[in-house]
């Protein structure tokens, strides 16, 4: 890890892999279950891994407190590490993260791959679209997350004070980012039409943390998208079945640069 200052904002930032960039927004727990995804796409891409204001040991400046501030954030990060036609990939709250960048600008951006992606509200006033993950069981909660809790699921016992610390770190900012309102944005919808790049929606066919049909309808809202579902994963795919993610990303690009 290094680190890089943009603005007032101290990132720790992962780097990986020669090649195209390729910025991957992660998502707010479970951090360091994606290494074996990040090795398998720097084998393609020269992978770009921030750590987000108040997670890890990236400093949070107390006017950091909505996604709308990420976003910018990672905006201006392209722009001062002069990044062009980049691979944007995002999972979970980093999925979130995405639409709001791209809604907002995609001159760099060339390519959106969005992994169980959390921000939007298609359901009605009453109906929950995204479950509350600060209210379920914790056993509720990983058969939600994951397809095969046991195999991807840390050993928190095994693990050291600081890395204790990050992901207590990393689980208070997500509460911060997405507690009001919960995990969407009431406007994002709306301004979907302007993700005006080719997307990807990856998903897990057993992820149990947002309602039936919220995928399909996110690709059907987006102006470019391409649906697929990845087997026997919840979640987060990429820490379950990182092979099929890192295929699947990497076919979709290849087919855009020859479309």
């Amino acid at each position: 890890m290094e680190r890089i200052q943009i603005g007032e904002v101290s990132l720790e930032v992962l780097t990986a892999g020669e090649g195209p960039p390729l910025l991957f927004l992660h998502g707010g727990d479970y951090f360091l279950q994606n290494r074996d995804f990040i090795e398998k796409l720097a084998r393609h891409w020269r992978v770009i891994v921030p750590r987000h204001p108040g997670f890890g040991q990236s400093e949070r400046p107390d006017g950091f407190r909505t996604v709308h501030d990420l976003a910018y954030l990672y905006l201006d990060l392209l722009e001062r590490q002069d990044l062009r036609n980049v691979m944007l990939v995002g999972s979970s709250l980093g999925g979130w993260i995405a639409l709001e960048m791209c809604v907002r600008c995609v001159e760099r951006i060339g390519c959106l791959a969005l992994i169980d992606a959390l921000g939007v509200k298609f359901g009605g006033r009453e109906e929950r679209d995204i479950a509350d993950i600060y209210a379920l069981p914790g056993d509720e909660l990983l058969r939600r997350t994951f397809f095969d809790p046991r195999r991807a699921v840390p050993d928190y016992a095994r693990l050291d004070d600081a890395e204790a610390t990050a992901i207590v770190r990393d689980r208070a900012a997500t509460a911060l980012y997405g507690w009001r309102p919960y995990m969407h944005n009431p406007g994002l919808r709306q301004w979907l039409h302007r993700v005006r790049v080719p997307t990807l929606v990856l998903w897990g066919d057993n992820d149990g943390i947002v309602a039936p049909g919220y995928s399909e309808k996110l690709c059907r809202s987006l102006p470019d998208a391409k649906f697929e579902l990845i087997r026997e994963a919840g979640h987060y795919p990429q820490i379950e079945r990182s092979d099929e993610v890192v295929d699947a990303i990497e076919r979709f690009a290849r087919a855009e640069v020859l479309r």
